[in-house]
């Protein structure tokens, strides 16, 4: 009979031990999980200040977080976890002012301000290289 339970008892240990494992079988496929309103940086270059809600809804979707005490801010989160890849998570949050778009913040900047912070930062590297070469 003690032999009965010991071997019960390893049975268990192991399962248990086994269950906390972080062994990963080869080949198994794992999925894309994403969650929350996908967000795109083409979706950020269509966003232009003074436009309406709805005109924001219909380019970003409808919000993730409505604030019922701050009418005036809407938020969008979007998580993405390919495979074995680590977690990315991209916000952003829109501010109105008087019901329409007064600016917003978040992972994307729009691609007119990005060109004119390369352009700008050309123009000072050239005016460098010129007081340089004086």
């Amino acid at each position: 009979m003690p032999k009965f339970i010991t071997i019960i008892a390893l049975l268990a240990i192991s399962s248990l031990l086994g269950a906390c494992s972080t062994l990963q079988f080869p080949g198994v496929y794992k999925i894309t999980v994403e969650q929350g309103n996908v967000i795109t940086q083409e979706m950020v270059d269509q966003l232009k200040p003074g436009m309406s809600k709805d005109q924001v809804e219909y380019i970003m979707g409808t919000p993730l977080i409505r604030d019922s005490f701050n009418a005036e801010r809407w938020d969008y989160v979007y998580s993405i976890r390919r495979g074995d890849e680590v977690r990315k998570e991209y916000r952003m949050t829109i501010f109105f002012k008087a019901d329409s778009l007064d600016y917003f913040t978040g992972d994307f900047i729009p691609t007119a301000i990005t060109e004119q912070a390369e352009q700008s930062a050309e123009t000072e590297a050239a005016a460098d290289q010129t007081v340089k070469d004086s």
